[in-house]
């Protein structure tokens, strides 16, 4: 029997997901309007505030729709015995409040002399810059909730063997080039590295199952192989511009 990062089922999951991220971002920019560029000191807590509750309450699906693809696949898979998916819980709210902290930084008033390029820009262009910023993190913040309950899921039932990385067609380099290594992540061995704004998914592998990587995945694999491995230090760079030079589809300007 084999499973794939393609098919009905991981289809299914990313879509779900891809939906989950516009609720989640719509959501976000409807709290933009609690940023008053003139009060930052006292608006800008009340923003963090309102962020936290959506993060947590996105991360707390996003882990349960991991779970029910979990079931599913392991349903498929007809592995025996009954296992309860340990669902993720939701970032802690001083992780969250971080990584906005991170996101808005540039929007604080700094000494010509001390400020970056970026706090000298007007500050309608400060606003977008940390919304965009905000809106990446708060994504992989509650897309690793998801991540997180499978992969922990992977690591406590004894049914399950290893867990693959799941790549869209119009992923960055990085995440094809994780995603083209096929099932090789084991349960106690690997972290699942991601950057903002990553729509990655995992892919579980029980007992008696074989992986079989989607088309995409193949040729990833084989471009790998033929343009960057054996490069140490240097195979990501190499695969990124053998990509945009052989693969059939693009690469994003930027993560």
């Amino acid at each position: 029997m084999t499973v794939s990062d393609s098919g009905d089922d991981a289809d299914r999951y990313r879509a779900a997901r891809i939906g989950l991220t516009r609720l989640l971002v719509r959501d976000v920019r409807g709290l933009r309007r609690l940023i008053l560029p003139q009060r930052l000191r006292e608006s800008v807590p009340d923003w963090l505030a309102a962020m936290n509750a959506v993060v947590e309450q996105y991360a707390r699906t996003s882990a349960a729709l991991a779970a029910e693809f979990y079931d599913a696949q392991r349903e498929t898979a007809g592995v025996p015995g009954p296992f309860t998916v340990p669902v993720a819980d939701p970032p802690p709210e001083e992780q969250t409040t971080a990584s906005l902290r991170w996101a808005t930084k540039d929007l604080w008033p700094r000494e010509p002399g001390e400020a970056t390029r970026a706090q000298l820009e007007p500050m309608d262009v400060r606003l977008e810059q940390a919304e965009k910023k905000a809106e990446q993190v708060v994504q992989k913040l509650v897309a690793d909730t998801g991540r997180s309950t499978v992969r922990e899921a992977v690591r406590q039932d004894r049914q399950a063997t290893a867990w693959a990385r799941s790549a869209a067609l119009g992923a960055c380099a990085f995440c094809k080039m994780l995603a083209s290594r096929g099932a090789v992540f084991k349960e106690d061995t690997a972290d699942f590295r991601a950057h903002d704004g990553c729509h990655c998914g995992v892919i579980p592998v029980f007992r008696g199952q074989r992986f079989e990587p989607s088309p995409q995945a193949r040729e990833w694999e084989r471009i790998y192989r033929e343009y960057a491995q054996g490069h140490s230090g240097d195979q990501l760079r190499l695969f990124r511009r053998a990509l945009a030079e052989h693969g059939s589809h693009p690469l994003p300007a930027a993560h």
